[in-house]
């Protein structure tokens, strides 16, 4: 079977539940960046030699993958629970500790690793938004939106983590 269907030729698309969309649908906009965002997350595991950041990523894509199915298909589907963003906010807490106490913004980059992590929490952000968006139109299971606002806190402490680790010193942003 080939992986071309024609469907998106003309700016159409097929959900998990068979209906037929705009790609420009909200929910499609919404699993979308879900997708980008897997994927960023997938460039930051292959450039990370750090087990323990590459183990924490590798669970949040498989939940991502959730998160995605979750948005294609449009009646009632919660898939993601609660204890998935609760294991997203014990992660956070098992390294937060480790850092040291940040009062101003961090400017994004440092190691290889926590650049990556820096795009993925802002792409995070950005699916955040458009489930957002989406949840305005139709109903949205709110662990969805739990879980993206927490994965972004957790991409945020790992690129922290990751310049620690490296010996990169963060540059923070002290404003004028």
């Amino acid at each position: 079977m080939p992986i071309y269907t024609r469907i998106g030729d003309k700016g159409d698309t097929i959900t998990l539940s068979g209906k037929k969309v705009g790609k420009d649908d909200p929910r499609v906009d919404a699993y979308g960046v879900v997708d980008e965002l897997n994927a960023a997350i997938g460039v930051a595991i292959a450039f990370t030699d750090d087990n323990e950041i590459r183990e924490m990523l590798a669970i949040t894509q498989k939940d991502l993958f959730v998160i995605g199915a979750e948005l294609a298909i449009e009646k009632g589907a919660k898939k993601l629970t609660p204890a998935k963003t609760e294991n997203v906010e014990k992660f956070i807490d098992e390294i937060e500790p480790k850092l040291p106490y940040l009062a101003n913004f961090v400017i994004p980059g440092g190691s290889k690793t926590a650049a990556l992590l820096h795009l993925a929490r802002t792409i995070s952000r950005r699916a955040e938004r458009r489930v957002v968006s989406a949840s305005r139109i139709v109903k949205i299971n709110p662990e969805v939106l739990k879980y993206l606002n927490r994965l972004s806190d957790l991409l945020f402490v790992l690129a922290r983590y990751s310049n620690r680790k490296k010996h990169f010193e963060e540059i923070v942003w002290k404003g004028r």
